[in-house]
């Protein structure tokens, strides 16, 4: 039987490689910035790791707003919060 082949990804913020399933898909499409769940949405992804401490850590080093060359408002990051939980 063959096994099949787990997709991994790394995390912005810890740089740890993590199952996909496990990771959060950030996208910026046109300027807007939305939370992807599907994780095949169009446009520039990055990926965040689904534990509190990281999104913390996240905003107040305002590292997605490097990665994806945009400011971040307030209510992604609260999206992402209510994904978590």
């Amino acid at each position: 039987m063959k096994v099949k082949k787990i997709p991994m990804r790394t995390c912005v913020v810890t740089k740890e490689k993590l199952p996909k399933k496990d990771l959060l898909r950030i996208v910026k499409f046109d300027g807007v910035v939305s939370v992807d769940a599907t994780g095949k949405q169009n446009g520039k992804g990055c990926y965040i790791k689904k534990d509190r401490d990281t999104l913390l850590k996240a905003k107040k080093s305002k590292i997605l707003d490097r990665v994806l060359e945009t400011t971040i408002e307030d209510n992604i990051y609260d999206q992402i919060e209510k994904l978590i939980a």
